[in-house]
């Protein structure tokens, strides 16, 4: 890998090799001035498939067109591209929507992403990038770096470290885990290999949250034949919303006007670029996309006890509204809907028990400036609250390693893990550690948007040019230090 004659690589691992972690690897390889080994440690056969993207049900697909599924902002419709060039649609008719615009199933963007990774170490020789199939159990740092050991105890050792770790599994909602220790059927993992096939074509399904993974989880039941109803339900009972197709203008408010400095400032701003929009004949999802293109600006304006208003108060509206559902997703539920197959509901759960045959679910349900309580009987329970942010450290064991040893901790918003504005991660003594960076949705608390696709790809190329930026400033204190050290071995030992 390098060549003779050059110093030794320095070395980079990445915690996590899933979109964000696989595409921080191919930026930092294209990026590379100076011999590097980078090594990616993820479990998964192929890098860049993450929980989202490794999916091989046909009936999971990405939730906007390929054509905005961008890795190079330079280069907006490179996916879209690949797909047509490699033929990746033939045999999946339904991919392609009424206006021309391709859905295609999430495993294929997994695909593509590997391949970019794959292609830019090669192109690079000095770049030696290495997949380590397995999981980190123990990190530890000291005056040499970092050292990481591997699940099958291997040990690897780096000069700097990037944590893209996994979004953790959803928490089971207390009112549940009674009815599930009892030995009731709650899928707490709906993106487990095998989740679903216990559930027979007639049973009556309960599904807990109204999200992106609800839509999959009923286009999945649906792809399977299943005849039983299905009830989706969560406090607020809202569904994510669907895209609009067509000539859309883009606006610029958010970018051109001072940014609000409260919640409620910044709602009432949307609110009424909603309207203006319509004025002029646009669709709220022009406002939305100007903001979320902006959402970096957006939420530095907000001090923490506003962030943390925001997310009280609008977050739920925000996710509905932000991330929108595949029109094929959106197809199937308004067809089950209609034949009465599926319904949803605003409600919260009051409790759960098990009789050995059905789950039985205390409900409390809201609507029309009404409340009341009900029970309902299923056969199965699926949770698709989201991931459970406010756990990663405890779930992930480099994490809690770090934790341990005081390198990380919990941001103040419950999002993922508290970073300065380079994303560094910054300790127990709020001092952040320059060879230690986060990449990805743990960094939202700082960040803000770091959810979608364009916003994290964005992210990654950052946290990659930091990298590499630490790593030439590591590597010229190091020949500093090996020059000094040179001459005073000369002068202490002249040649005779």
């Amino acid at each position: 890998m390098t060549r003779a004659g050059t110093a030794p690589a320095m070395r980079v691992a990445i915690v996590g090799g899933g979109f964000s972690g696989a595409v921080t690897a191919m930026h930092l390889a294209r990026k590379a001035t100076l011999p590097l080994a980078i090594d990616v440690i993820e479990p998964r056969a192929r890098l860049g498939g993450g929980v989202a993207y490794s999916a091989t049900d046909p009936a999971h697909r990405i939730n906007v067109p390929a054509s905005r599924m961008t890795v190079f902002a330079a280069d907006p419709t490179q996916f879209d591209r690949w797909l047509r060039t490699h033929a990746a649609l033939e045999g999946d008719p339904a991919a392609l929507w009424r206006d021309g615009s391709a859905f295609p199933q999430r495993g294929l963007f997994g695909r593509y992403i590997a391949e970019l990774v794959h292609d830019a170490g090669a192109a690079q020789p000095d770049v030696a990038l290495h997949h380590h199939r397995g999981t980190v159990r123990d990190v530890a740092h000291g005056p040499g770096g970092f050292t990481l050991v591997l699940q099958d105890g291997v040990t690897l050792r780096a000069d700097l470290v990037v944590l893209a770790v996994s979004h953790p599994p959803p928490a089971v909602p207390a009112a549940l885990r009674g009815a599930q220790a009892a030995g009731a059927p709650v899928i707490d993992d709906p993106w487990r290999p095998g989740a679903l096939d216990a559930i027979a074509p007639e049973a009556c399904v309960l599904v807990v949250g109204t999200g992106l993974t609800m839509a999959d989880v009923v286009s999945t039941l649906d792809r399977r034949g299943h005849r039983g109803p299905v009830l989706a339900v969560s406090r607020r009972g809202l569904l994510s919303r669907g895209h609009v197709f067509g000539d859309i203008a883009k606006r610029n408010w958010f970018a051109d006007s001072a940014p609000c400095h409260t919640a409620l400032g910044l709602c009432r701003a949307v609110r009424a670029q909603v309207r203006e929009a319509a004025l002029d004949g646009q669709p709220w999802q022009a406002v939305f996309d100007d903001l979320r293109a902006n959402a970096r600006r957006v939420w530095s304006a907000l001090d923490v006890t506003e962030r943390q208003r925001l997310l009280r108060h609008l977050r739920p509206f925000w996710d509905v509204h932000r991330f929108r559902v595949a029109p094929q997703a959106e197809e199937t539920i308004a067809r089950l809907r209609a034949r009465g197959q599926f319904r949803s509901l605003a409600a919260s759960l009051r409790g759960a028990s098990w009789d050995g045959a059905r789950v039985h679910v205390r409900l409390h349900q809201r609507g029309a400036g009404t409340a009341q309580e009900s029970e309902i009987e299923a056969d199965a329970v699926i949770v698709t609250t989201g991931p459970a942010h406010g756990s990663v450290i405890a779930s992930n064991p480099a994490l809690a390693a770090l934790a341990r040893g005081g390198l990380v901790r919990a941001d103040a918003l419950g999002l993922g893990l508290d970073v300065d504005a380079s994303n560094r991660a910054i300790g127990a003594d709020g001092v952040a550690l320059p060879t230690l960076l986060v990449v990805g949705p743990l960094a939202r608390g700082q960040v803000g948007e770091l959810m979608g696709l364009p916003q994290v790809s964005d992210h990654a190329e950052q946290v990659a040019e930091t990298a590499m930026t630490t790593a030439l400033a590591m590597r010229g204190r190091s020949e500093a230090a090996a020059t000094a050290a040179g001459r005073a071995a000369t002068v202490a030992f002249p040649t005779v």
